[in-house]
């Protein structure tokens, strides 16, 4: 599978030692890396930057919310997709919207197979059935009762999504994406193409997550070592059914 690391990554320097030769997760709210990325990585993948809207949004306190113009994202992956490193694009979304204001949003995307719709795991199974039927690659996307990745409840719903997504031998229909799902008890159990987190731009400068006898010395070697830790898990060919632990919790 595909392991994208979400971007900005700081300092500059720890981003061109870290994303050489990787895959790099570029949002359109902050692609100061694209340049960057679109030189040394093996590709690059493109978000909307819903999520990072709909956390201001939940900050905010909720309240009435403006119809999003995605012209700007249009015209951006028209750009972005001719280059030989660009893999796909994620389709514009709202988490907190409903069905058919996510669905109006396909029927005006622009850039056909460039791009790859999100299911949110609280929207029905009927939806993740016709976007598999009528797309290349799903994106999971946690959301509402399920916006926890690994909890529970999270793994639950996460079975009823892939008995839908998976033919009865647990292989997927379509390719899988994991929206901030690069956690390797996840990604070790899930049969995804690709997935993405930010666990590396978040971690490499938390001074306490580094503590031991051998910390790496720099910034940078602090990167390469999140990142090979995070690549090292594979995702498998089949679903298998979530850890065992999913429900003796809930029994307890």
């Amino acid at each position: 599978m595909t392991h994208y690391h979400g971007t900005p990554i700081t300092p500059s320097a720890v981003a061109a030692k870290v994303l050489a030769g990787r895959h790099a997760f570029i949002s359109h709210e902050d692609p100061r890396d694209l340049g960057l990325a679109i030189q040394i990585c093996q590709s690059i993948a493109t978000d909307n930057g819903e999520w990072a809207k709909y956390q201001r949004r939940l900050r905010a306190g909720g309240g009435s919310r403006v119809r999003e113009d995605w012209s700007p994202y249009y015209g951006w992956i028209g750009d972005l997709k001719r280059l030989p490193c660009f893999d796909f694009a994620v389709i514009p979304d709202v988490i907190d919207g409903g069905e058919a204001e996510n669905d109006a949003l396909l029927a005006e995307w622009p850039h056909g197979a460039a791009g790859a719709p999100v299911w949110h795991l609280h929207e029905s199974l009927g939806r993740l059935e016709r976007l598999a039927a009528d797309w290349a690659r799903v994106c999971l996307g946690s959301s509402g009762d399920f916006s926890d990745p690994g909890s529970p409840a999270w793994w639950r719903r996460m079975a009823e999504a892939l008995a839908v997504i998976c033919d009865p031998d647990g292989v997927p229909l379509v390719k899988l994406h994991g929206l901030r799902m690069l956690d390797p008890d996840i990604v070790r159990r899930v049969p995804f193409a690709s997935a993405d987190s930010t666990n590396l731009a978040r971690n490499i400068g938390i001074d306490k997550a580094w503590a031991g006898r051998y910390p790496p010395a720099t910034p940078e070697g602090r990167a390469v070592v999140l990142a090979d830790r995070i690549e090292a898990a594979q995702a498998p060919l089949r679903w298998e059914g979530p850890p065992q632990t999913t429900f003796s919790l809930e029994v307890a």
